[in-house]
Formats: C-alpha cells, structure tokens, sequence
C-alpha cells in the first residue's frame, strides 16, 4: 500500500509539535517526572489528561467524518490485542525503566532538545532494550509457527 507524499513530512511535524509541547511544560525534565512519580507534583496529571482529552475527541470524531485515513487510506477499526503475560512483563519492565530514569521514550528525545545530554545513556538503553527483544522475539517466533503479519 502506498502512502501519501505528506506522510513522512506530517510525522515529523508531528514529532516537533509533540517534542516543543514536552519541552514547553517541563515534562522532558526527568527531575519533573519524578517528582510526579513520588507525589510531589502532579503537573504531569494534568498534560497526560489533556494529550489524552485532544486524542480521545479526534478518536471519536474523525471517524465519524471518514472512512478512511486520509494519508494511509486504511479504514479506522480498533486492533485488538490480546493481554497475556507478554504485556504484563513488558509494562512492568517499561514502568520500572520510566520510574529509574524519570523519562519516557517520547519525552527522552525532547529532553535532548532543552540540552539534557545525560539522558543518551537512557536512550542507549533503550536501544540495547529494543534490540534485546528484537532477538528474543525472533528467537521466539522461529521456534512456532509463522502467524500472519501484523500491523504492531
């Protein structure tokens, strides 16, 4: 399927909107996001219900006017997945990763936009992360058999 020119240009459009609204509400400041996580400060609350808030209206309203996404030209559905132990252990070792280093994978690279140099150690992380279970998983799904593919 092909996508439309805009594609790749929107989504890094996106990316800035979303990486200058981090910055702008100090929410790619680690120090800010642990505060959060120990109940010291709940602005992180409030920008997580409105992100929330903004996305959950364009959920609900969009589809109502189109049937398809205007750049991929997929139909909107929700895609199930299912929740098994694989997402019990995987949020659990993201949540603690989030808890440790006081920054998501969004806000992490924001955070290299207001000058935090140190947080490429959690970005390494990340990809060594990314990588390990890109290994188990394939691991993994050599030894079953193949399935259809995904969109995940």
């Amino acid at each position: 399927m092909s996508r439309h020119p805009a594609f790749l240009p929107l989504v890094l459009v996106g990316g800035l909107l979303f990486g200058f609204g981090l910055g702008l509400s100090n929410m790619a400041r680690p120090e800010v996001v642990l505060d959060f996580l120990t109940f010291e400060d709940f602005g992180l609350l409030f920008v997580m219900f409105g992100g929330s808030l903004v996305a959950g209206l364009a959920f609900w309203v969009v589809p109502r006017f189109r049937e398809t996404a205007p750049l991929t030209g997929r139909p909107y559905g929700r895609r199930l997945k299912s929740f098994d132990r694989t997402v019990l252990v995987g949020g659990a070792i993201f949540g603690v990763g989030w808890g440790l280093s006081g920054v998501c994978p969004g806000a992490a690279y924001a955070s290299l936009g207001v000058g935090n140099w140190p947080i490429l150690y959690a970005i390494g992380g990340m990809f060594v992360g990314a990588y390990a279970h890109g290994v188990w998983r394939s691991r993994d799904s050599a030894a079953t058999p193949a399935t259809a593919p995904t969109d995940d």
